[in-house]
């Protein structure tokens, strides 16, 4: 679809959102013109090969993002976006294939920055194989919205024989992390400049769908997978033990964790284990398949750092850690929230 675009103004006024003209250039020069959309309809009329496998089931998920600051090293609010939607269907073993994409802009907004995050969206997009296909904008006054919030739903397919779920998680099954923990959490931090904070932390953001293919390729019997977001890993832990009904054990020495994160944590008293991630899942596998689950997440770029942290045993839904002195302490749920606008 050819999209012909007419100059906008340098800043985001009330008249984008009012439904007439302003509003069509702004879409057509910002959005559409990006996105290439098939057809200017009410919504996406959307065909693919996957929905006739026999078996076949449509997984569909949605998220908000109101990322503090809007753009952070490593990527920025649309971003962040695609790959957190992304990732949430990847990891339950859907193939991503389409998402909608819902702004809201507060009045004064520069256009510049409209620009930069939707050319983000569609290049993580392409690299995950997705298409946004539908969206919406809307405009309020300043005050109201803080720059811009985005609201991404995504649509993906899950082929006939898979089936990933934490209540599938067994005795015996192996953790695996795919990467480095609490590096998004930690780069906001520092990006927020209220601590007077230094070093070179940068989000953790990508797209994990290509991973999770190459793994379940490798390990098929992988019992589930989880993007450890809001309230990092410790807490994406406890959901899935409490699922499962089982006792999860991690140990500390195996915790892959930069020195910058670490020292970060220590002075400000935080905990990395609740650290969010926009790049980093946890897998549970059988213990016959943990080394090919390694050795395939590692061939890939977003697994280079795979490691295995612990295993999952018969006991009472809880978390627990083997300590670098060799005890062991719970690791409980997130009470509160560490970093508020995180993503």
């Amino acid at each position: 679809m050819n999209v012909i675009t007419k100059p906008v103004a340098d800043r985001v006024t009330l008249a984008h959102g009012g439904g007439g003209t302003a509003m069509r250039d702004l879409i057509d020069s910002v959005f559409t013109s990006v996105f290439q959309p098939d057809a200017m309809e009410d919504q996406a009329r959307l065909t693919h090969a996957a929905l006739s496998e026999p078996g076949a089931r449509l997984a569909m998920t949605t998220d908000s993002f109101v990322v503090d600051p809007v753009e952070f090293p490593g990527g920025d609010i649309g971003k962040i976006a695609v790959c957190g939607t992304v990732n949430d269907l990847a990891v339950g073993g859907a193939r991503p294939l389409w998402l909608s994409a819902a702004f809201i802009i507060e009045e004064g907004t520069d256009i510049a920055l409209l620009r930069r995050v939707v050319a983000s969206m569609q290049a993580e997009a392409e690299k995950a194989g997705v298409r946004i296909v539908t969206g919406d904008t809307k405009v309020v006054g300043r005050g109201m919205a803080d720059t811009l919030f985005v609201t991404t739903s995504g649509v993906g397919v899950i082929p006939p024989g898979r089936d990933l779920a934490a209540a599938r998680i067994r005795p015996n099954d192996v953790v695996i992390v795919n990467g480095v923990l609490g590096d998004h959490g930690a780069a906001i931090l520092a990006a927020r400049g209220e601590m007077a904070l230094s070093g070179d932390i940068v989000s953790d953001c990508k797209g994990l769908g290509h991973l999770m293919e190459t793994v379940l390729a490798a390990a098929p019997n992988t019992r589930a997978a989880r993007d450890a977001t809001r309230g990092g890993l410790a807490s994406s832990l406890n959901e899935m033990a409490e699922a499962a009904n089982l006792s999860i054990e991690i140990d500390e020495t195996a915790l892959p964790l930069r020195k910058e994160v670490k020292g970060m944590c220590e002075i400000l008293g935080l905990d990395p284990l609740y650290l969010a991630n926009e790049g980093t899942l946890v897998l549970f596998v059988p213990e016959a398949e943990a080394d090919a689950a390694l050795q395939a997440m590692r061939a890939t770029e977003a697994g280079q750092g795979a490691t295995i942290i612990g295993r999952a045993f018969d006991g009472p839904p809880r978390v627990t850690m083997r300590t670098l002195f060799g005890g062991a302490r719970i690791v409980d749920m997130l009470v509160g929230e560490q970093l508020p606008r995180i993503c």
